[in-house]
């Protein structure tokens, strides 16, 4: 069954075309992962889903409901809960405080809210840094509080946008053993940007490749490694490994 269907979706700037025509479906409780070089309309593509752009054509199915033309808020409120490339923490707040701000999207009561916030932390093993500021955290640690807190609003389906970029191997080691857990046994659905190729091996049930805003390939991760088009486009053009 899919949990996110999307059928020729297609937005346009002005005269570029971002996304053209792409189609996917993201099986409930899997780990789908989108790829391909940059400019490729990979994060255009994320935030049609997420609401940010309006489709100019087709359509995104959630759940069975249909989502295109939904506002950020409304779309989270049904379950999807989504990262961001550039990591931005409340800064001034502490990682506890940052995570129950996600939490309050559900939960009204704070007392609820933080100890929501307590959960998601320590399944993202940040519960030892609850009372420090998020800025004197480290990139891999800001990362993973950028996934706490998309977690905190108990999402069906959580949309991260290269939460690997910039991660030592054994850093990233790490974050794929959280997000293996949380999908395995929370059951929660998983769509992810990344050029790590090393975690998208490691994770992915299946791969969507993107080059200039068109779909060039799919399949499983081993089939789309051995794509002539994919090894042309991206791989053979410095993906990380």
């Amino acid at each position: 069954m899919s949990l996110l269907k999307i059928d020729a979706v297609t937005k346009r700037f002005r005269g570029l075309v971002a996304v053209d025509h792409v189609s996917l479906n993201v099986p409930e409780g899997s780990i789908f992962a989108v790829i391909g070089p940059n400019g490729a309309g990979k994060t255009t593509l994320f935030n049609l889903i997420a609401g940010v752009f309006r489709c100019d054509s087709g359509s995104i199915i959630f759940d069975g409901t249909q989502i295109d033309g939904l506002s950020p808020d409304r779309i989270a409120q049904r379950g999807l809960a989504r990262t961001f490339q550039i990591v931005r923490p409340f800064p001034a707040l502490s990682v506890h405080e940052n995570a129950a701000i996600g939490a309050m999207m559900r939960i009204s009561d704070p007392q609820r809210a933080f100890l929501r916030a307590e959960e998601v932390l320590r399944r993202l093993d940040l519960w030892d840094k609850r009372d420090q500021k998020a800025a004197s955290l480290t990139l891999p640690d800001r990362k993973r509080l950028e996934v706490a807190r998309a977690l905190a609003t108990e999402p069906k389906l959580l949309l991260l946008d290269e939460v690997m970029a910039g991660l030592r191997p054994t850093e990233t080691d790490r974050v794929v053993d959280i997000l293996r857990s949380l999908n395995k046994d929370e059951g929660i659905t998983i769509l992810m940007i990344e050029h790590v190729m090393r975690a998208v091996m490691a994770l992915a049930d299946h791969v969507h490749v993107l080059n200039h805003g068109a779909s060039i390939a799919e399949g499983t991760p081993a089939e789309v490694t051995r794509d002539p088009r994919v090894v042309a486009s991206y791989l053979g053009a410095g993906a990380t490994h």
